[in-house]
């Protein structure tokens, strides 16, 4: 089998397919949007590229090298692809500049260990009841005090998640201890994978609603009617700062969650402020919530697309950088029921995030 591959390059000479053998061993992985690591010309580095299609045979086969790696993680749709070729050769650039859009944010480094990674952390479990431990401490079977006061601690709390790294802080044991008790069959220490959230340390207050003015409410009721109709319309709302523009996207999302529709919002930089994340967070809660912006640490933004990307995120605040912007679309933007909301302010919004919101118009993708 041969894999069709772009390299990952913005040299504008490499902006075309490459021949690649996919050996025996590999063709399970091999599949359309797969990211490869492969000799190129004469470096001694592996290069990465993106597989965009396989055949049966080249016409180059004798001279064609191998794919030494497939990265099983990550990998693009079809539907990706394609829009990364309209793309390119809408404004002018690189096929794999394009590509790199579509992916998690920290995951483009081409030095492997450059890469972000998901989150993990080591819990902590008891894997014998709290009676049979006590008659163990009361039968002198556990002497030692560090093990009995972890052992305790646990059973304090049973009913929460209890990480490693706390258990040794509050009981003043070591990781030395909780190993002799995993040994000896006491506790199990369950590596688990957790989200970097950027809202943990805030505290929201849940908010009401606030009364439309009839204004508001005549705007309000235009867009709503060609939500509810699932109608392809495009509306623009005229207002100076402070007119309540925000209240009415903020019903307009409200509507969409009701009709089971995912939202995605994106303002300028300037004004994605954490008092207007805070507002959103207020009325929905941080669950329905994903916030990709430059101010979050690449460990955050990787696991709000992340978040994205499971589809437990109803809705998505970006702001107008043809970069974040972009990254807040690409995760889920082939959901027909992808609802996008563009704040755009004296026309500052980027034109080509627009364009390329616009251009997923297909009957199955079309954006109300």
């Amino acid at each position: 089998m041969i894999a069709e591959v772009i390299i990952n390059s913005n040299v504008k000479n490499l902006n075309r397919k490459f021949d690649y053998i996919i050996p025996e061993e590999l063709e399970a992985q091999a599949i359309v949007g797969a990211r490869v690591l492969l000799p190129f010309g004469n470096k001694k580095e592996l290069e990465e590229g993106y597989i965009v299609g396989i055949k049966e045979t080249s016409e180059y086969l004798d001279k064609l090298k191998s794919i030494a790696q497939i990265e099983s993680k990550l990998h693009l749709s079809d539907e990706k692809i394609e829009l990364a070729k309209w793309m390119a050769h809408r404004y002018f650039c690189n096929i794999s500049d394009c590509m790199k859009l579509m992916l998690p944010p920290g995951t483009t480094a081409k030095v492997m260990s450059n890469r972000v990674n998901d989150k993990t952390q080591n819990f902590v479990y008891l894997t014998k009841e709290a009676d049979e431990i006590e008659a163990d401490i009361e039968s002198k079977k556990l002497k030692s005090e560090k093990q009995i006061r972890a052992l305790k601690f646990l059973i304090e709390n049973v009913e929460n998640e209890i990480l490693s790294t706390d258990l040794q802080m509050f009981a003043d044991v070591t990781n030395a201890v909780l190993k002799t008790l995993e040994k000896n069959g006491y506790i199990e220490i369950v590596e688990k994978e957790v989200e970097r959230n950027p809202f943990i340390h805030k505290v929201i207050e849940k908010s009401q609603d606030l009364v439309l003015n009839s204004e508001q409410q005549d705007a309000f009721d235009k867009i709503n009617a060609s939500l509810q109709f699932n109608e392809y319309d495009e509306f623009l709302l005229f207002g100076v700062t402070g007119s309540g523009k925000t209240e009415i996207y903020i019903r307009l999302i409200e509507e969409a969650l009701k009709l089971g529709k995912d939202s995605i919002m994106l303002v300028p930089e300037i004004s994605l402020t954490p008092q207007t994340v805070d507002r959103f967070l207020s009325r929905f809660g941080e669950e329905k919530i994903a916030v990709l912006h430059s101010k979050l640490s690449v460990g955050e933004r990787y696991d709000q697309w992340k978040k994205i990307e499971r589809g437990d995120a109803k809705i998505v605040i970006g702001d107008s950088k043809s970069a974040a912007a972009a990254r807040s679309l690409f995760p889920n933007f082939m959901s027909s029921s992808l609802l996008v909301y563009a704040h755009r302010v004296e026309c500052s919004m980027n034109p080509p995030v627009l364009e390329v919101v616009f251009n997923i118009d297909s009957p199955n993708n079309r954006l109300p």
